[in-house]
């Protein structure tokens, strides 16, 4: 079993007391330069490193954040990661990520565990089956900072960086009634959730611009955000069974694309299916649909701003009593 050598261990094999050996690898002035050296020369050769854990005990510091998402598959998620990463590495924090899958029970667990972790703060993306926030509401009024982005909540103040959803969904909308779609369906997240309100209501506003009624036949809400496959199944059977079928689609996430992709290939394979646009930062999907146009979330850039507020937080000698919403652009990429 690997053991990591410590202070009393250096101490013992260079005959020194161990808090003369804690001042030299301090670099104190009151141990002389001679025997700093030794230490250090031994410290480097054996490996030593520094204990965090009772480096954060001193110093009621962890240096680590928390990090709640869906999923890391999704390449959405895994750029916002690598976004966060960018800025907490180079402020000397280290990040443990936590998937949620989308399930409430999850979500409950994995946010406790890194509260039992001493993490420094949290930053959270929403499950899609969260309707109950009183997990999170706990851990904020205990003093633990918490920065939403993506799928954020209202229940206490606090930073949050969102995308423009509701204008880059009304942008893909547009873009499909110029290509001359007439009957466009709408495949939802969870009804609770942020982003889908906010991307029902570009939907609708993109209808509205153009004379067409927002029809509520041709919505469907996933309420396990795309994490049941047969649940994205039901909604596509149900709108390929219409007497008036849609003969486009836009989709409101990454997850909910593929899903809807594959049950478009499963459930009617010799048909023409209808075209198909929405939310990912993945090319993949273009492999399932070639064509497939997609509203794009600077998702590394999201990630990067959410982490700039969490240290604001954690590092603020006062309370913060002033908080941010920022929003992001998004981008629609087009394709033939």
């Amino acid at each position: 079993m690997f053991k990591p050598i410590t202070i009393k261990d250096i101490a013992i094999a260079l005959d020194l007391s161990p808090s003369t050996v804690s001042r030299a690898l301090s670099d104190s002035y009151e141990i002389n330069t001679e025997t700093k050296k030794r230490v250090l020369n031994y410290a480097e050769e054996h490996n030593y490193k520094k204990n965090p854990i009772a480096l954060s005990l001193r110093q009621r510091r962890s240096y680590s954040v928390g990090i709640i998402v869906c999923e890391v598959a999704n390449n959405f998620f895994s750029q916002v990661i690598d976004g966060i990463e960018s800025i907490a590495y180079s402020k000397g924090y280290h990040v443990i990520i936590s998937q949620s899958h989308d399930s409430y029970e999850r979500e409950v667990i994995n946010i406790q565990h890194l509260a039992n972790r001493s993490v420094d703060g949290l930053l959270v993306s929403m499950s899609a089956e969260t309707k109950d926030f009183t997990h999170i509401l706990k851990l904020h009024k205990q003093g633990l900072p918490i920065v939403f982005f993506d799928r954020v909540i209202s229940v206490f103040d606090t930073h949050t960086v969102t995308s423009n959803n509701k204008q880059g969904t009304k942008n893909a909308t547009q873009a499909l009634i110029d290509k001359g779609f007439k009957r466009i369906a709408h495949l939802a997240n969870a009804p609770h959730l942020s982003i889908t309100k906010e991307r029902l209501d570009g939907y609708k506003e993109a209808l509205r611009d153009n004379n067409m009624e927002a029809d509520d036949s041709l919505i469907r809400y996933c309420h396990h955000g795309g994490r049941l496959q047969q649940e994205v199944e039901d909604a596509i059977k149900y709108f390929i069974s219409l007497d008036e079928k849609p003969d486009a689609i836009f989709v409101a996430s990454d997850r909910l694309s593929i899903g809807c992709l594959t049950a478009l290939k499963k459930l009617s394979p010799n048909q023409i299916h209808p075209a198909v646009t929405g939310f990912s930062n993945s090319d993949i999907l273009d492999l399932l649909q070639p064509g497939f146009s997609c509203v794009r979330q600077p998702a590394f850039e999201m990630g990067r701003v959410a982490m700039n507020m969490l240290v604001q937080l954690i590092e603020s000698k006062h309370p913060v009593t002033e908080f941010e919403s920022i929003v992001l652009d998004t981008e629609l990429i087009k394709r033939k």
